[in-house]
């Protein structure tokens, strides 16, 4: 579980409800089924005529990544494509088919495979390029469906209280309500505005920037996979694929694997 969604999640709607309590409005008052209806059914009804429905079977799925927590471990990444470095260099790209069966990930089993396989740099290149571009189209599916619900809930919440508006000025204009019961009416039809705003701004655009979040950092790994890989069937001396994957760290990634890297050196003077 991602923490990070849970307690944003939480604290946005303990922020806006605690203050709605503060300024005096009953909680009860804001649950009403109907502006949820507009709302929430109508924003999906528009979500779903805007995408295939093989997309729209992703919706769980996706959701579900926003709230699992990513095991990405770049630092892990470049000191096992170093050791593959190592192990080339000392006995052959040949030496790393063993290696190539043991890995778990599937992209970077393909990418060691294809340079056992004696596979030309540029068509290793191209073959994991288009991987990786494959991904991010399939990422930027499900930030889309999110980012849609996002986008039409506000909209169907206007919808909502013009229709509630509308009723409470045609009793009005009939007289069959008294000015508490209308202007009760009229309260009660910005409910649905209340709703569509909370929505997209408490839950569907946060979703949808956080799996832009994750597809960014897991598309970092797959290039840093494929950086690694590309030297190591260049021949690359192992410290040379080492710098070049700690240009895709950030400062405090590159400490560690420093770090990592010294105490290793002084186990083996031991």
């Amino acid at each position: 579980m991602d923490l990070a969604t849970v307690i944003g999640l939480f604290l946005g709607l303990t922020g806006v409800l605690g203050g709605a309590v503060i300024e005096g409005v009953h909680i009860g008052f804001l649950v009403r089924l109907s502006p949820f209806l507009i709302v929430a059914v109508g924003s999906a009804g528009a979500t779903i005529m805007s995408f295939p429905g093989d997309v729209m079977q992703q919706f769980v799925p996706v959701l579900r990544k926003a709230f699992q927590k990513q095991e990405l471990e770049p630092e892990g990444i470049v000191t096992q494509l170093v050791g593959f470095a190592t192990k080339a260099r000392r006995e052959g790209l040949l030496g790393l088919e063993e290696e190539a069966e043991n890995i778990a990930d599937p992209f970077m089993k393909k990418g060691l495979q294809l340079v056992v396989d004696g596979t030309d740099i540029e068509m290793i290149r191209n073959i994991m390029e288009t991987d990786i571009a494959f991904l991010e189209a399939r990422h930027k599916i499900g930030e889309s469906i999110f980012g849609t619900f996002g986008g039409f809930s506000p909209t169907l919440g206007i919808i909502g209280t013009v229709m509630g508006l509308i009723h409470a000025l045609s009793q009005m204009g009939t007289g069959g309500g008294s000015g508490a019961q209308i202007a009760g009416a009229i309260a009660t039809a910005f409910i649905a505005t209340f709703y569509g705003i909370s929505f997209a701004n408490l839950i569907f655009l946060p979703i949808s920037f956080k799996l832009k979040q994750n597809s960014q950092q897991e598309v970092l790994l797959r290039e840093v996979m494929l950086e690694g890989i590309l030297s190591i069937s260049a021949g690359d001396n192992p410290r040379i694929v080492e710098e070049k994957l700690k240009a895709f760290l950030p400062p405090k990634l590159k400490m560690n694997l420093e770090a990592q890297r010294a105490e290793a050196t002084e186990g083996a003077k031991q």
